[in-house]
């Protein structure tokens, strides 16, 4: 009798540790599916009805190394020139002033020009971005042009 009892109450202990162990693989599942369900792609997908596009911002830096300034009308003249022509769906423009350190090691202090994009992820579009980059730094005697990129949901 002694043995029959302990055999039942061995076969309820393990009948309940897989239960057990069930709920929680259930809930774990459950869980992964409430964190996939709002990913980022998903929530701007599904939820905003958008697209993942790449968002680029370059700055300008408005200082020639002939100490002279790119005026108003040059910059205009190079974004209607270089950069409207490579992204013609459209673009947002900043003034801002910034500074920066120099090769030389001194900091400097300049006007800037922000220029934000937005685009599908591609190498024709990255191809595109390192021109004007380098289009800029030769046209205006730069010694570079910050490039920053992130991923955007974006809806229209």
């Amino acid at each position: 009798m002694k043995i029959k009892m302990s055999r039942i109450v061995v076969s309820i202990s393990l009948v309940t540790a897989l239960a057990l162990n069930c709920a929680f693989v259930l809930n774990v599942s459950a869980r992964r599916s409430d964190v996939e369900a709002f990913s980022e792609q998903n929530l701007c997908l599904n939820q905003l009805q958008g697209k993942i596009f790449a968002r680029t911002e370059l700055f300008f830096g408005l200082s020639k190394s002939d100490g002279s300034v790119v005026s108003e009308e040059e910059f205009q003249t190079f974004i209607n020139d270089v950069v409207t022509p490579l992204f013609p769906d459209g673009l947002t423009l900043l003034t801002g002033k910034g500074q920066f350190k120099d090769s030389s090691g001194k900091v400097r202090q300049e006007g800037s020009k922000l220029l934000i994009l937005f685009y599908p992820f591609d190498q024709e579009s990255n191809r595109r971005i390192q021109q004007i980059r380098q289009a800029y730094i030769t046209t205006f005697q730069q010694e570079s042009v910050l490039r920053a990129d992130k991923q955007s949901c974006v809806s229209f």
